[in-house]
């Protein structure tokens, strides 16, 4: 946080911390930078490690992510992102969420199933009683 910041709280409806926090959060954003944090990529190398991104919305989220000072374009030879000293700042905590959520994918598979299980019995039990 700068000096002349004002102090935010993304709970207030009026904070545009809420954008940043939206942003970061995004699957995608997420998966951006955390390649970026190891090299400079051109275009295509992100769109084809980023399974599943399509070109505009990998598009929309560089340009994003450009406009927040996150991420930027360097002309060379060709044309890399890469992340600036800002983007920078979100290494840690993203992959902290990317350690995660690989160390429970399983945790949380399982959740889901024993959700699913419980609503699938809950409306057999509302179908036989109707």
């Amino acid at each position: 946080m700068t000096e002349t910041s004002r102090e935010w709280t993304v709970f207030s409806a009026q904070c545009p911390s809420r954008a940043s926090l939206a942003r970061i959060a995004n699957k995608w954003t997420a998966m951006i930078v955390i390649l970026l944090d190891e090299e400079p990529r051109r275009f295509g190398e992100l769109h084809r490690q980023v399974e599943g991104i399509t070109k505009k919305v990998l598009i929309d989220s560089l340009r994003a992510l450009e406009r927040d000072g996150m991420v930027e374009r360097v002309e060379q030879e060709h044309a890399r992102y890469q992340l600036t000293a800002l983007g920078r700042t979100l290494n840690e905590p993203l992959q902290a969420l990317r350690v995660w959520a690989e160390s429970y994918v399983d945790d949380v598979q399982a959740a889901q199933d024993r959700y699913d299980d419980a609503a699938d019995d809950r409306t057999l039990r509302r179908i036989s009683n109707d």
